[in-house]
């Protein structure tokens, strides 16, 4: 049956360039997802934006004396450039500066607020008396009172992950000045999460199929109770507040950028002529919401953001937020202003994308915080993609078109072996074939069911791993048969021998491709297929003997050990 899938992911900030982690972190796991979903011919949307009304930008912008329009549109332009290089598949990548998007934020703001939601109370907020001016959010910084880390914000702290205001800080100071700020009162509006406390409590509990960090992080934070949080700030730069009296304050953007979900919903559909097809995907209980985010963003997508949905009322809650843990570099957390990180262009300008999204892939921090590292990037880049993938590729479609006449080659027992697959029969009773051709592919059966089982529960690193272990299996049995051997004697034997490995290898492009898409597009065209990869589904082909190959060509570029050194020795310099 068809199921649809609703993928948002994470809205970066448009105040800097991505690196690798923001990659691991949100966007390739939900474009690994998302190209699984679609070859199995779900319906699927997959939407996010650039978050342009942080504080962030506005820092940037002062930083280098621009405005933050300027700024934001300079970033937006670079994730676009990144998404197309990259091959993250969006169905449509938009802003928080939209028209669009303000009108959606409003109306969810006078929605909460008609039903009692929202409430209007004085708070203390930091004023510089240097700067003469309110110090919102990442204006503020001092130490967590929670976890004591120095470099906490006025909005949260990125050590312990825990939202807080600037009056919680301790010895709080300006960001740009360093000064003590004054805390002033002045008049915000507040979501009443405390109104949501035991309906998230009941909802929550149900999520068994959550990740443990996920849920447990969930857990902590509703048992510790939930504080009403301010969703307006002294600021000039964000979505006009709809109610008269306010005209000089804006909304708050962790209240208004989880609404882009929503909104970016709603621009797609206009785009796609259908003004009412958004209603399908948020209305429609049927339908699997998906959010791909990092662990610092999980209170916003498991308490906030269905808090929002349910105070609105009508609209899905989220099914799951498969949220990664981080990825550092060199063991070192990354870190932007020091530039410690491996910038996404900058990777881009020098190599191709499918070894990168190999290693981010095989080495998901789905359950834990892991490492990238250069040395591990070549080694993994040699090794298993040159040496165990693209070798079996390489050399089985090589010695293929040379001594087939450019051929799929023909199994003697190809209709008897294809009936059996088809009925989804064992094998292993019929004494059809030899018992090592028999596991390798019975073993690429096992593979299409273990993977599609792993994908569809978001467990990316897993599906990888198998899937490069049948390709080191497989170069095994091509080892064992020989055919450039056996075909001297026996060419019948060896065109035996080739055809198990080529539709081994028609199975690994399939399952490859949510990972690998330029390469699996590369292998779909040399086993002679026509059109896309992803066109021919979610399901084992049987390249059909006689199908005319494409002279084949390494799929991947062996790199110089001395590279590792040479790109490690980049980490901390000045990114262009």
């Amino acid at each position: 049956m068809r199921e649809r899938i609703f993928i948002g992911v994470g809205w970066p900030y448009a105040n800097g360039p991505l690196h690798l982690g923001h990659i691991a972190g949100a966007n390739l796991p939900a474009d690994i997802f998302a190209r699984y979903h679609r070859a199995k011919g779900n319906e699927v949307l997959m939407v996010s934006g650039s978050d342009q009304h942080g504080t962030p930008i506005t820092i940037t912008a002062e930083q280098q004396g621009k405005t933050p329009g300027e700024i934001a549109s300079l970033y937006h332009q670079q994730f676009l450039e990144s998404w197309q290089k990259l091959g993250i598949s969006f169905d449509l990548f938009t802003t928080t500066g939209t028209t669009n998007h303000a009108e959606v934020v409003q109306d969810i703001f006078l929605k909460l607020l008609e039903r009692g939601y929202l409430y209007r109370a004085t708070m203390s907020q930091p004023f510089c008396p240097t700067c003469r001016r309110f110090l919102p959010d990442r204006y503020t910084e001092g130490t967590c009172p929670y976890c004591r880390s120095a470099n906490a914000r006025g909005d949260q702290c990125d050590s312990c992950g825990k939202p807080m205001n600037a009056t919680d800080l301790i010895e709080p100071h300006c960001r740009q000045c360093g000064t003590t700020p004054q805390f002033k009162d002045s008049e915000h509006f507040f979501l009443k999460l405390s109104a949501f406390e035991d309906k998230l409590k009941d909802w929550t509990q149900e999520q068994k199929h959550w990740r443990p960090n996920v849920f447990m992080l969930t857990q902590r934070y509703l048992k510790e109770g939930l504080r009403d949080r301010a969703i307006t700030r002294d600021i000039d730069w964000g979505i006009v507040v709809p109610v008269a009296g306010f005209e000089n304050k804006r909304i708050y953007v962790w209240f208004e950028a989880v609404i882009g979900y929503l909104s970016a919903t709603k621009e797609w559909a206009k785009s796609s002529g259908d003004e009412e097809k958004w209603l399908s995907f948020w209305q429609d209980d049927k339908t699997k919401s998906y959010y791909f985010i990092g662990k610092d963003n999980i209170p916003f997508h498991t308490i906030i953001w269905p808090a929002i949905l349910m105070g609105y009322g009508g609209l899905n809650l989220p099914y799951d937020v498969p949220a990664n843990e981080f990825l550092t570099f060199e063991n070192k957390k990354a870190s932007k202003s020091r530039n410690w990180a491996v910038w996404l262009l900058d990777y881009l300008s020098r190599y191709d994308p499918d070894p990168l999204r190999y290693l981010l892939s095989i080495n998901m921090p789905e359950t834990g915080d892991t490492d990238f590292s250069w040395h591990e990037f070549i080694r993994r880049n040699n090794d298993e993609l040159v040496a165990t993938y693209g070798n079996l590729i390489n050399r089985v479609l090589t010695f293929t078109y040379r001594n087939f006449d450019g051929r799929v080659p023909e199994h003697s027992k190809y209709n008897e072996i294809r009936r059996h697959l088809d009925l989804n029969e064992d094998l292993g009773t019929t004494n059809i074939i030899d018992d090592l051709s028999l596991n390798t592919i019975e073993d690429a059966k096992d593979l299409f069911r273990e993977m599609d089982n792993h994908l569809s529960k978001c467990q990316f690193r897993q599906a990888i791993i198998g899937a490069m272990h049948l390709a080191q299996k497989t170069n095994q049995y091509i080892d064992k048969k020989s055919p450039w051997k056996v075909i001297k004697e026996d060419r019948q034997a060896a065109a035996d021998a080739l055809y198990v490995v080529i539709y081994v290898i028609s199975c690994l492009k399939t399952v490859l491709y949510p990972f690998l898409p330029f390469s699996s597009q590369k292998v779909h065209e040399y086993l002679g297929f026509e059109g896309r990869v992803e066109n021919d589904g979610w399901q084992l082909h049987f390249p059909p003997p006689g199908q005319k190959l494409l002279p084949p060509k390494p799929l991947f570029t062996k790199l110089e050990e001395g590279l590792a050194e040479e790109e490690t020795s980049r980490l901390g310099q000045s990114y262009p």
